[in-house]
Parts: C-alpha cells; sequence; structure tokens
C-alpha cells in the first residue's frame, strides 16, 4: 500500500487564519462606510428620478380597492418595491420614476430590498433581448402558464407564479426552484464532464502533459460565470459560483477543500466584494446548508460514497435544516417530508428539463408536474423562537470539533421533525 500524504491546509497556521478574518472584516467596515455615505444621500433628499426594470408585477386588493406592486430594479443597481393603481401591463417594461425616500427606509433596507412611494412618469416596452427570447421559447412550450413560470425560474432566476410559489412551499422544494448551488453543482458536473469527454482523446494524442483539471475546469468555470451574469446574479447562485470557482482553485492547488476555514473563507471574501448579501435571506440560507453539507461529510466521510450522496446528504441537510427554516418560514404541510425524494430525483431531472427543451419537447412532464404541485391541500403554522434557533446554531458550531455534540445536533432537529409532522 502506498503512503497517503496528507493534503495542505489553507492557513497551515492559526494566526494566519485570524489575521485573514482581522483584515476582511476591516476591509467590510470600509465597504459599509461608503455604502452608509451613499445611503445618507439617498435617504437626504426629497425625491429622486431614475429608470428601472421591472423585475415582476402583480395585483393586491385591500379595502375592495386593487392595486398593482412593482419589484423593480434600477439602473443604480437598488432593488425595492412600490405600488401603483394604474391598471397597465408593466411586466417586461423600463420604467422612469419619481421615487420619494426617506428615514423609514433603514441601512438595511438600502441593502437589500425596501418600499418607496413613487410617480410613473413614462414607460416603455423592453427591447427584445437574447434572455426575453430564451424565455418565449421556454415560455411556448407549455400551454400551462404555472409551468412557463416554473421552468423559467430554475433557468433564468425568474419570479415564480405567486400561486405556484405557495404550492411549492408547501411541498418544502422552494430550495429546487431557487437557484442556487445546487443547480449550479449540476451544471458544473454536466459542463465539465461533457468538456472532459472533448478533451480527453485529444490530451492523450496531442498533449499528454496538460492538467485536464486546469484545462477543462477554466472552460467550465468561464462558461459557469457567463451563466451566472445572463441570470442577473442571484444571491445564492453568486455564493455558489464563488465557492466552484475557489473549490476549483484550491484543487488545482492540492490543498485540503473540505473545511470550515474554506467556508469562513469564502463567506467573508464574498461580503467584502459583495456586502448588500450581509442581509440576504437567500444567501445566508443557502450558506447554512452548506455548512451543514460540510458538518455531515466530517463525520460520515468513511460510508459508502453513494450512500452519502443519495441518503445522507439529502435527508441530512432536509432533517438538520428544519429548525433553522421554521424560524423563518412557518408553513408546514407533510407532504415536506417527500423533499428528500424530490431533492434526490432532480438531480436526473434538471439536465433532462434543459435537454427536453433544446429539443421542443419541454411540457413532457407538465402534466406529472401539476399533479405534485396539487398534492398538499392545507398547512399548519409552526414557528421556532429565535433563542432556540440560537442556542441550535451555538451547538452546530460547537459540533465542528465534538462528535457526540454533533450526535446531539442530530437527536435534536430529529425530534424537532417528528414534533413538526405530527402536528400536521
Amino acid at each position: 500500500m502506498g503512503i497517503q500524504l496528507e493534503k495542505p491546509k489553507l492557513f497551515p497556521e492559526r494566526k494566519t487564519f485570524i489575521w485573514f478574518v482581522v483584515i476582511s472584516f476591516f476591509l467590510l467596515l470600509i465597504r459599509l462606510f461608503f455604502l452608509y455615505s451613499d445611503y445618507n444621500e439617498f435617504v437626504g433628499k426629497p425625491f429622486y428620478y431614475t429608470e428601472v426594470t421591472v423585475l415582476n408585477a402583480y395585483k393586491k386588493s385591500k379595502n375592495t380597492k386593487t392595486y398593482t406592486v412593482l419589484k423593480l430594479k434600477s439602473k443604480e443597481g437598488l432593488t425595492f418595491y412600490t405600488t401603483t393603481h394604474r391598471k397597465e401591463n408593466f411586466n417586461d417594461k423600463y420604467l422612469r420614476l419619481q421615487i420619494f425616500p426617506d428615514k423609514h427606509i433603514s441601512f438595511r433596507d438600502y441593502l437589500g430590498t425596501f418600499y418607496v412611494k413613487s410617480k410613473i412618469k413614462y414607460q416603455e416596452k423592453i427591447p427584445k433581448t437574447d434572455k426575453n427570447s430564451l424565455l418565449n421559447k421556454v415560455a411556448l412550450q407549455h400551454s400551462n402558464k404555472q409551468m412557463a413560470s416554473f421552468y423559467n425560474a430554475i433557468f433564468f432566476a425568474t419570479p415564480l407564479d405567486k400561486i405556484l410559489r405557495e404550492k411549492i412551499a408547501l411541498l418544502g422544494v422552494s430550495h429546487l426552484v431557487a437557484l442556487s448551488g445546487f443547480h449550479l453543482g449540476i451544471l458544473w458536473a454536466l459542463v465539465y464532464g461533457l468538456l472532459l469527454l472533448l478533451y480527453r482523446p485529444l490530451q492523450q494524442k496531442f498533449f499528454p502533459y496538460r492538467h485536464a483539471l486546469f484545462d477543462v475546469g477554466i472552460v467550465a468555470m468561464i462558461l459557469l460565470g457567463l451563466y451566472v451574469w445572463f441570470v442577473d446574479y442571484p444571491p445564492s447562485l453568486i455564493r455558489s459560483y464563488a465557492m466552484v470557482f475557489i473549490g476549483w482553485v484550491v484543487l488545482i492547488l492540492g490543498m485540503e477543500l473540505l473545511s470550515f476555514t474554506f467556508l469562513v473563507m469564502v463567506l467573508l471574501l464574498l461580503c467584502v466584494v459583495f456586502p448588500s448579501l450581509l442581509v440576504s435571506l437567500a444567501f445566508w440560507l443557502s450558506l447554512i446548508g452548506v455548512f451543514y453539507i460540510f458538518l455531515l461529510l466530517q463525520y460520515t466521510k468513511e460510508w459508502n460514497k453513494w450512500m452519502i450522496t443519495l441518503w445522507v446528504i439529502p435527508i441530512g441537510i432536509f432533517v438538520l435544516m428544519l429548525p433553522v427554516v421554521h424560524t423563518v418560514f412557518g408553513m408546514t404541510s407533510s407532504y415536506q417530508m417527500l423533499s428528500p425524494l424530490l431533492s434526490i430525483l432532480f438531480i436526473p431531472f434538471y439536465p433532462l428539463a434543459i435537454l427536453l427543451h433544446l429539443l421542443g419537447l419541454g411540457g413532457f412532464f407538465d402534466t406529472y408536474l401539476m399533479k405534485l404541485f396539487t398534492l398538499p391541500t392545507q398547512s399548519v403554522e409552526s414557528l421556532l423562537p429565535l433563542w432556540s434557533v440560537l442556542i441550535y446554531g451555538g451547538l452546530s458550531i460547537t459540533a465542528i470539533w465534538y462528535r457526540k455534540v454533533f450526535y446531539v445536533v442530530c437527536g435534536l432537529a430529529t425530534g424537532y421533525g417528528i414534533y413538526l409532522f405530527m402536528l400536521t
């Protein structure tokens, strides 16, 4: 048997890691200082004129009056909501707005998403783009608008139909619809695998001295980067792309990859570059999910790899995330127990759905999916108090160093899951 050398660590000495954390915090504070100056200027003026793109538009009613809620993105990069009583269809429109910010918009809201009063000065149709063309091509393959919304959401990160979003939440598979590391991981495997099939024969014949991980990886990273840009940088996808990119670099350097220092490094770097991620719920849930994957892998790495991939990760993440998710989202249905199975089935479904849409057969699964989405008919509300999830989070972090604490965390999450689904 050959001797297996231990891979070098990202931070060989603790003090190196501490210095990295300190410098990152310092840089983050500088970024936040300049953003806070921009915020004060924004809320200090009585009004602004800006051009915005309509991300989503839907009707709401209050006291028998109907109005339209608009989710907008300005040319300055701000995302916010406003309302209007005008009756036009605002989807796929550019608007020129007069907005009236005030001190009710907090700095946290400014970094994330806020509500502001406005007046629409004029509107125009968004010129036809490659993305719009692809969205239309996907939509035309479905007679049901909800199915068109579903596929455009999982392919291009477009807003999901409101009614369908509620049905999917009852199934506990919202993470499968919102583009995240799960999707990017599938796409990485697909792109890297296909490129490697083309690369291997050429490598063996013309350049056997080349490193496939570097050559194929750099092309795959460029293609995935273009995809993230194309779908307008969803926060969870930014985190995922950064992890894939840094992970790829770490693998090339032959260093330890699956470590919590790696996760902290990615977190700090992303927050320095994109401070708005600090207030993104999708980003934090995505990051916590990766944390629990790392925790599971740490204590099951000796197990069969197929068992880990097909059972340990899907079921483990579902159970361990229950207390976290139910601190924010209270909606609970017994059908949410299907989530691990549906997560496993989504792995082959996603590339197959892409292929079917490329062939013009995108509606193949529509009947089955609509039956699946209409299964849950009722739900209960169950929210955990903040103090309980803080204790759970503290134990989860402690479990990095102590196996027994890891078992306690698994027991707490499992017990809560049993209690939760007994309610339904």
